[in-house]
């Protein structure tokens, strides 16, 4: 049987519908963004973010740390699944995906076969969805760009990567070097 290839414009519906195959299906604007399953290195550092954002969120109350897979979608032509985010608890506490729409931070941890279109494709969604902070994590540049909704060019950060949650008196700190071993 013939595979059919998917159509130039694909919509959030249809990217629900995709095959569980162990690829990850987005969608942005329409174009259809596909990887495949993450290496070790990319999980590590989902857990160890997910851990230390979990741990601090908890002290706020209101905000929980999520990871994907999940189907976050602003418009018919948009379905992406972050890394790592952050979300009002209230949001969440739905159950539903679809509930979920207010992402204070979103971590996409770049690889060969994502850095492209989480570099320039989901970041440029995420800023226009005015998501406040953006962390990029570059594995082979051992550094962290962070974006804002208005950067044009992001702050590299290679020694300690800072967020304030909104309503926070404290802010969070990470070490680059430490979120990035390879053990």
């Amino acid at each position: 049987m013939p595979m059919v290839l998917p159509a130039a414009y694909t919509t959030a519906d249809a990217v629900r519908a995709m095959p569980d195959d162990g690829n990850r299906y987005e969608v942005v604007w329409g174009e259809l963004l596909v990887s495949p399953s993450p290496r070790p290195a990319h999980q590590r550092i989902v857990v160890r973010l997910t851990v230390a954002l979990s741990t601090y969120c908890e002290r706020l109350g209101d905000l929980e740390t999520m990871v994907s897979p999940a189907d976050i979608s602003w418009s018919d032509d948009t379905l992406v699944q972050p890394d790592v985010f952050v979300v009002p608890r209230a949001e969440a506490a739905d159950g539903a995906w679809a509930a979920v729409r207010t992402l204070l931070l979103v971590v996409e941890i770049l690889s060969p076969s994502t850095a492209r279109h989480d570099r320039f494709t989901k970041r440029r969604l995420y800023q226009e969805q005015g998501i406040p902070t953006i962390w990029l994590v570059d594995l082979e540049a051992a550094c962290v760009e962070v974006w804002t909704p208005t950067d044009v060019r992001p702050v590299i950060v290679h020694d300690t990567l800072t967020w304030l949650a909104p309503g926070a008196a404290q802010s969070l700190q990470l070490h680059v070097g430490e979120l990035l071993r390879s053990d």
